[in-house]
């Protein structure tokens, strides 16, 4: 559909000044849009722009302090997400709202299982949720219990689940945050292919590159107003994250300079196996070194470091600056200066319900201590200073973690981290679902702790991340460490190849 032709198709949903308030602090500011059937609408912006807060709004999750919803040109009143679906507007979550003791399955059709008698039909919804699945290219047992599936798995269920809902508006709130290149592909089939059934989707991503292969307008916020609107023929992903900073971001990666030298071996790990994900790892870590772990989902980079660290089960030979260790859990290996960021800020990094001072110092809370009592004066300090460093946006510091903007979060955790100081950091997925800003902010971070004599380890689905900021990469398939790649080697071809066993021609 041509853009002219196009400003003469009726919305479906439309918003109209819309404006919302968490107490006395507004956090959108008169935002107007609208979705046309047949349309990827994408909605770009840095993290706490209102992107998520403007999406929730639409689903029925929050109401508007001011202004309306519009459904087929007519004012609406949403009493809530049920409300919501009723009217077609189904939201895909940022978050995983998934019961984790429940199978596949059966988060699949929690609230609408087909019955079969008195009972459920189980039959019918393995093999409706095996269909789902199958369509958004992912190959999961619908009997699988979801507390054993990746991040990245337990994204594709809750897409799954959302899409067996009758839909005409689709709103995707970073669908791919957590999806190899091969998954976000099949992803982007399927939006296609409801696109062209007429439905609209509105779209969220830190990726440009995908905002523009996928979407055919682009609306930016920046602080909770519209900044700007345009088809997105006109913008290319330099003007987009131009839009989104107020800045250009030209040069994302820090420049790394090699010293040529060869520096001691601060970390040997040797036929380490994690029962059940990862088989006779073997690696060394050197001092002042990025080292890059990647590798499709569920590869076993994960857990293959966690095991490492002692927060799961595993066996092989651990040494520690010449010293044979064994990390019983993952205090034993803070003790030890080694910090490991977890992938799943939200579920394992942060207490989302606790404020921003109660996280930053729970890792090293012996610091904060003062005659058995906390030292709050000693521990608000702290969460200043980190606040400046890190450069953690919040209006207020009595704000829960949860309150925080998915970049600030992770800008928190590794606030926390620090604290220890750590000679040795493992960092999972570092700039999931953050937008290109902070990214730029985390790389420069991480390059900074490399020159201060910290040894870094970078887990990443994304590769051009991997090959930005690694002075190595090792690439892991199938639970084993499979190659590694450096200098003119680190490049996205070389990686695939090594990631997937399929050499450039050949079938997959």
């Amino acid at each position: 559909m041509t853009s002219e032709a196009a400003e003469n198709v009726p919305a479906i949903l439309a918003a109209r000044a819309l404006s919302k308030s968490f107490g006395p602090v507004e956090v959108l500011h008169d935002v107007g849009l609208t979705v046309r059937p047949g349309e990827v609408h994408a909605i770009i912006g840095e993290n706490g722009a209102g992107k998520s807060t403007l999406m929730k709004i639409l689903a029925g999750n929050h109401e508007p302090t001011r202004g309306e919803i519009l459904i087929d040109g007519e004012p609406v009143h949403l009493s809530g997400p049920v409300d919501a679906e009723k009217r077609g507007i189904v939201l895909v979550h940022q978050e995983i709202l998934l019961a984790p003791d429940l199978t596949v399955a059966q988060n699949i059709y929690l609230g609408r299982e087909l019955p079969k008698g008195i009972s459920v039909d189980d039959k019918a919804m393995n093999e409706g949720a095996a269909k789902a699945l199958h369509d958004l290219g992912a190959e999961i047992d619908p009997k699988t219990v979801v507390r054993s599936l990746s991040i990245a798995q337990r994204q594709l269920v809750q897409i799954a689940r959302v899409l067996l809902v009758p839909h005409r508006i689709v709103i995707f709130d970073e669908p791919t945050a957590s999806l190899t290149p091969f998954e976000t592909e099949a992803l982007l089939k399927v939006i296609t292919d409801i696109r062209a059934k007429g439905v609209g989707v509105l779209y969220i991503s830190h990726r440009l590159p995908e905002v523009k292969e996928i979407a055919d307008r682009v609306t930016v916020l920046r602080d909770g107003h519209v900044v700007a609107a345009h088809d997105v023929s006109e913008l290319e992903p330099a003007d987009m994250a131009r839009l989104m900073v107020g800045r250009d971001v030209t040069k994302l990666y820090p420049d790394r300079h090699a010293t040529g030298q060869v520096r001691e071996t601060v970390l040997e790990v040797k036929d380490f196996t994690v029962p059940g994900y990862a088989r006779n790892g073997s690696f060394e870590l050197r001092k002042g070194e990025i080292l890059g772990f990647a590798g499709l989902v569920g590869a076993g980079r994960t857990e293959l470091m966690e095991g490492v660290v002692g927060l799961r089960r595993g066996h092989g030979s651990v040494r520690h600056n010449g010293t044979a260790v064994t990390f019983a859990d993952a205090q034993a290996s803070l003790k030890a200066g080694i910090a490991y960021l977890s992938e799943d800020r939200k579920g394992k990094g942060l207490l989302l319900l606790k404020d921003l001072a109660t996280n930053l110092t729970l890792a090293s809370i012996g610091k904060f201590l003062r005659g058995g009592q906390i030292d709050r004066k000693k521990e608000d300090a702290a969460l200043d200073e980190a606040i400046g460093e890190f450069d953690i946006r919040t209006g207020r510091k009595d704000l829960l973690a949860g309150q925080l903007s998915g970049g600030n979060q992770q800008k928190l955790l590794i606030a926390k981290m620090m604290l220890l100081d750590p000679s040795i950091v493992i960092i999972d997925e570092p700039t999931r679902g953050i937008d290109i800003g902070t990214k730029e902010q985390i790389y420069k971070f991480i390059a900074r702790l490399a020159e201060e004599g910290r040894s870094i380890i970078v887990v990443s689905s994304e590769m051009p991340e991997l090959i930005g900021i690694c002075d190595r990469i090792l690439v892991m398939r199938s639970g084993e460490i499979v190659g590694e790649v450096t200098g003119e080697h680190m490049n996205e071809n070389e990686i695939v190849v090594l990631a997937t066993g399929v050499k450039t021609g050949e079938a997959a």
